[in-house]
């Protein structure tokens, strides 16, 4: 699988994988401390041949995502579960790319989105309430789940509406979604 886009990790053991999964580039931002420099790498490959966006599922990984979004907009994201990313052996608490599948790496990286200044949502605020997104008790587990079927990596409640707003999640994808969900719940 030969990617064209420039692949934004978070360093070496990042890269390393990842090449064992595709045929691929990559810029490695070297941890969270994003600099200047790697900004304007990341821009110019973007103008160039494009870029995902493949960072941790963990705070720093959200937090390079954020900065990188902000300096440079209009990238492509590709996301992993946690439990994709952990580190097999359990004494290592590591949570990383560097520790999926090269299956996961693909999966990942076939379902990349590209995040939009997308004003309206016909999403609202009622329908994650109403469908137990927000303010209910199972509501941090779902959302983890709603995240993974929409391959739009985890998010706190206060995220999630801008979350599918820009990966531009329609209200019939958000429904299916949600009713997978309910039905998994009902089953279990």
């Amino acid at each position: 699988m030969k990617i064209k886009e420039m692949i934004v990790v978070e360093g070496r053991d990042d890269t390393t994988r990842i090449q064992l999964a595709v045929d691929a580039d990559t810029i490695e931002t070297n941890g969270s401390a994003v600099n200047k420099t790697t900004l304007d790498k990341i821009r110019h490959a973007k103008e160039k041949r494009g870029v995902i966006v493949f960072t941790d599922p963990d705070y720093p990984g959200e937090r390079i995502r954020n900065l990188i979004n902000q300096a440079v907009p209009g990238c492509k994201h590709a996301f992993l579960r946690r439990d994709q990313a952990k580190a097999k052996h359990s004494k290592n608490k590591s949570l990383g790319i560097e520790h999926a599948s090269v299956e996961d790496i693909q999966r990942a990286l076939e379902d990349v989105y590209e995040l939009a200044d997308f004003s309206g949502s016909d999403i609202t605020k009622e329908d994650l309430i109403h469908y137990g997104l927000i303010g209910g008790k199972k509501a941090a587990e779902r959302r983890k789940r709603l995240g993974e079927l929409l391959h739009i990596g985890h998010t706190n409640g206060k995220q999630l509406l801008k979350r599918l707003t820009q990966f531009q999640i329609s209200k019939e994808q958000f429904k299916e979604a949600v009713e997978f969900i309910e039905q998994e719940e009902k089953d279990a």
